[in-house]
């Protein structure tokens, strides 16, 4: 192989490291780093870094459906809301902003959808939507 056909090298300038903090000089600690041929190989990683062995123990995933989507955009406002822990800590964290943008997000989806839902869901995402709204006054 000649020199041209060796590939190419990719140097990570992030100023983060895998576990979130922050790095001291992010240009020395990519180039200290072994080259990723030389590292050595671990269990694979897959959703928020955990490997396939500790992921086999949480619950199954619900089915993705529209009404998951909202669900799950509703749990989020819950938590940004306050009304919901964090599930590793336990804590209770209020912040609106990020509430709202949930909730406004459910009601883009809402009239994005006229005339593509069901009864069903039509009447699931406006009673959402109705509760949210009332719980974020509430917060305010």
């Amino acid at each position: 192989m000649s020199e041209e056909e060796k590939g190419f090298v990719i140097k990570d300038r992030r100023s983060f490291d895998e576990k979130g903090g922050l790095k001291e000089n992010p240009e020395e600690t990519a180039k200290a780093e072994p080259k990723a041929s030389q590292e050595p190989k671990e269990a694979p990683k897959t959703d928020a870094g955990k490997t396939e062995s500790e992921q086999e123990t949480r619950p199954p995933l619900p089915e993705v459906n529209f009404s998951s989507l909202i669900l799950s955009l509703s749990s989020s406002s819950l938590y940004h809301l306050g009304e919901v822990p964090d599930p590793e800590t336990g804590e209770k964290k209020k912040d609106l902003a990020l509430a709202k943008h949930a909730i406004d997000t459910i009601s883009m989806l809402k009239e994005k959808t006229v005339g593509n839902l069901t009864e069903e869901e039509q009447r699931f995402i406006e009673s959402v939507l109705t509760d949210l709204r009332w719980r974020y006054v509430k917060a305010k």
